[in-house]
């Protein structure tokens, strides 16, 4: 968590863990700390896509 930040204005994550398996999170989301945009973790995975590059993609 010390290396990631937020894309946008590049501060600090808070971390929310919906599934962890052992050490390892499965599912969550990471928000950012300054401007409040949220980024899931989906299968392990964080989406750190800016939200307009984020909807793109999954269209």
């Amino acid at each position: 968590m010390d290396v990631v930040c937020c894309p946008l204005d590049k501060a600090d994550l808070d971390l929310d863990v919906d599934e962890r398996d052992d050490e390892e999170i499965l599912a969550g989301t990471l928000t950012c700390t300054e401007c409040g945009e949220t980024y899931p973790i989906e299968d392990g995975i964080p989406n750190l896509l800016p939200p307009d590059m984020r909807e793109e993609a999954t269209a």
